[in-house]
């Protein structure tokens, strides 16, 4: 399992158009992902804008459930969030993201968003392991 991180947003689409996101394997049941906030993701109050915090999360939370369930595919079920604190232009803000349980067709688990050390967002999510017919 390699420690170095990854950009997981190759092909195009939103994430990718929105800057991309960084990721890596903690352990089976740990992982880490990451972002740079740039002016395209700030709110009118000059913040980061929730939906965007939204995105990230799901897109680093939901890697995190492909990658647990052997690289099938997962579409998320539920994301509920919790929007603790704030970030501005040229923040790292770092996501990490715990299985709590995996079953033949779900995957739960839960995420937190940091910046500069505080929890800026929290969330808990359900996602469904797709069973692709071949």
């Amino acid at each position: 399992m390699s420690n170095e991180f990854e950009q997981i947003s190759i092909n195009p689409g939103f994430m990718k158009h929105n800057g991309g996101v960084l990721f890596r394997a903690i352990s089976e049941t740990e992982y880490e992902f990451k972002s740079t906030i740039t002016e395209n993701h700030l709110n009118a109050a000059g913040i980061t804008h929730g939906g965007y915090l939204s995105a990230l999360v799901d897109a680093g939370s939901g890697t995190a459930a492909h990658r647990t369930s052997g690289n099938a595919p997962c579409v998320t079920i539920s994301l509920d969030l919790k929007f603790i604190g704030a970030s501005k232009v040229g923040d790292e803000i770092t996501g990490y993201t715990k299985i709590l349980k995996k079953t033949n067709t779900l995957v739960f688990l839960f995420c937190e968003l940091r910046c500069n050390d505080k929890i800026i967002t929290s969330a808990s999510g359900v996602w469904k392991i797709l069973k692709i017919k071949t």
